[in-house]
């Protein structure tokens, strides 16, 4: 039999603004479920309620393999699970670092309890996969059970990269994403007027001010505050479907992801498919050190800012093609990561990996 992919997430209660429950988690499965079914594997994914509503989908779809993305579903539940579809492999799917997990309170020990019961734990960043092998071998438990699940990404063709028109006297940064303390916005803030200032426009600091998350309100009014006293302007913007963001990036001048923790960051992603430069940090694997800046220096970014503003046309489209072409690359051994894990038949439970429990 075929290898089945069911990759299930928790559906969002509420949304953060004009109405949309799309996440950067939805829809880098939305990619990866895209790329196994060009690539001849079949997988689907859904979202649930909760964990009670689990078993009537597989139960629908009848997989070989189940992906539940990110830590929501308890341990004790794959007791259940387990049981009622013995021949399913069960995975959960981490999508992010040690110092992020170091905030969500249940990360760790729900790992371990996820491998005592012989729950693969796939993680979407080489790091991550080195740390959890370590939680893994310091509680007992076989390493094996850690795994690898990078993210892919609907590379744009070549035709479509273009560097977009410029406005006189104004510059437009985006530094979007959830407002996390993590996600640095504040020294990028100030990275990004220190440049303005150099250049004598007037900047347009773009971020999503309805999704705050961490203990990010204070990052959210310190942002505020300053800009309301500044000669500059924050533009706020809703949590929005991906087709709106994606038209908002195409009047972004420059995209700031200058984080202090990544493992992929779709936002950077989209902004190389709508030809906006970036500015990140080491933390991003796809993209090449020509984007990088240093996370905790503003000066380092705002130079940053500065040799990308200061590009004649011929090198920013050599940039552009640049991050589209790192990004090709990261891609294909991605999909080759997932095809070579899925893409024959399926195994029967406890022959994919040795036993991951002493008990």
């Amino acid at each position: 039999m075929k290898n089945r992919l069911l990759f299930i997430l928790k559906s969002r209660e509420g949304h953060w603004g004009y109405g949309s429950r799309e996440s950067g988690l939805s829809n880098s499965v939305r990619f990866v479920v895209d790329m196994l079914n060009a690539n001849g594997i079949e997988a689907q994914s859904v979202e649930v309620a909760d964990n009670n509503a689990i078993d009537r989908e597989v139960t629908a779809y009848r997989p070989t393999h189940v992906i539940i993305e990110a830590f929501w579903v308890v341990p004790e539940k794959f007791d259940i699970l387990k049981k009622l579809h013995p021949q399913v492999q069960w995975i959960v799917r981490d999508h992010s670092e040690t110092p992020f997990l170091a905030n969500e309170g249940i990360a760790f020990g729900w790992t371990v309890d996820y491998l005592r019961r012989r729950v693969e734990v796939m993680c979407n960043a080489p790091r991550a996969v080195s740390d959890m092998a370590v939680v893994a071998m310091g509680c007992g438990l076989d390493p094996s059970g850690i795994t690898y699940g990078p993210n892919v990404y609907p590379v744009p063709r070549l035709c479509d990269i273009a560097p977009h028109a410029r406005q006189q006297g104004v510059v437009n940064i985006g530094c979007f994403g959830a407002v996390r303390p993590l996600k640095n916005h504040m020294t990028q803030a100030i990275a990004a007027i220190a440049f303005a200032e150099s250049i004598g426009s007037v900047l347009r600091f773009h971020i999503n001010a309805t999704r705050v998350e961490g203990q990010g309100s204070p990052v959210l009014k310190n942002l505020r505050e300053l800009f309301a006293r500044s000669d500059h302007e924050l533009v706020e913007h809703g949590w929005m479907p991906h087709a709106e963001f994606l038209s908002v990036l195409s009047g972004i001048d420059i995209l700031m992801q200058v984080s202090f923790t990544e493992t992929f960051n779709i936002v950077a992603a989209d902004a190389m498919a709508m030809s906006v430069p970036v500015l990140v940090s080491s933390e991003l694997p796809w993209i090449g050190h020509y984007a990088h800046r240093n996370p905790t220096d503003a000066a380092d970014m705002a130079q940053g800012l500065y040799a990308i503003w200061n590009e004649n046309e011929h090198e920013r489209l050599k940039r552009l093609l640049k991050q589209r072409r790192d990004m090709e690359v990261y891609c294909a051994r991605s999909s080759a990561t997932w095809q070579r894990r899925f893409g024959g038949k399926a195994r029967l439970v406890g022959t994919e990996t040795q036993s991951m429990a002493n008990a």
